[in-house]
C-alpha cells in the first residue's frame, strides 16, 4: 500500500449498512467504534494490516446509500474479540465529508480519469467489506468529497 511522505499511514474503506451502524452514530459514540463483525476472510486479513493511525474511508452500504461519507482513524490494531468469531479495530472519527460520494460517481470519474483509480477493489470486488484504498485514489475521493486530509 501506499506510504506518504516516507511515512507508513495506508489508506483504507470500510462498509457499513446504515441501520447497522452509521455515520451518525459513531460521531453519537464519542466518535470512537470497535470495528467487528467481519466475517469474510480476506476482510479480515486486511484488518489485521491495519497499523495505528491509518486512515478509513466510512461508507454506507446497501440499499440505496452506497457512498462515503466520512473518515476514520485506526486508534487500536487488531484484536481478538471475546464472543466474537473474529477480532476487531477500534476507530474514531476524523470527519465528515463536505458531501457523500457515491459509488457511481467514483464509477463515473473512474472511466473519465486515468490513473486515479487504478487499483481501486471498490471498482473491481463492490460487496468486501473492508479493502486497501491506493494513495492516488484515496486523495482523489477526498477531493471530490470536499474532505480535507489531515
Amino acid at each position: 500500500m501506499g506510504e506518504e511522505g516516507g511515512g507508513s499511514r495506508r489508506y483504507w474503506l470500510v462498509k457499513t449498512e446504515p441501520g447497522d451502524w452509521s455515520w451518525a452514530d459513531q460521531a453519537a459514540n464519542g466518535g470512537v467504534s470497535r470495528w467487528d463483525g467481519v466475517r469474510n476472510a480476506q476482510a479480515q486479513g486486511f484488518m489485521k494490516e491495519m497499523r495505528e493511525g491509518d486512515l478509513c474511508f466510512f461508507y454506507h452500504s446497501g440499499g440505496k446509500a452506497r457512498e462515503v461519507v466520512g473518515v476514520t482513524k485506526v486508534i487500536k490494531e487488531w484484536y481478538l474479540c471475546e464472543g466474537n468469531d473474529g477480532g476487531a479495530v477500534d476507530m474514531e472519527a476524523v470527519g465528515e465529508m463536505q458531501r457523500p460520494l457515491t459509488l457511481k460517481e467514483i464509477k463515473e470519474k473512474a472511466k473519465e480519469e486515468e490513473g486515479n483509480f487504478d487499483g481501486l477493489l471498490l471498482l473491481k470486488q463492490p460487496r468486501l467489506s473492508v479493502m486497501p484504498i491506493p494513495p492516488r485514489s484515496w486523495d482523489r475521493i477526498c477531493e471530490l468529497g470536499g474532505f480535507q486530509k489531515p
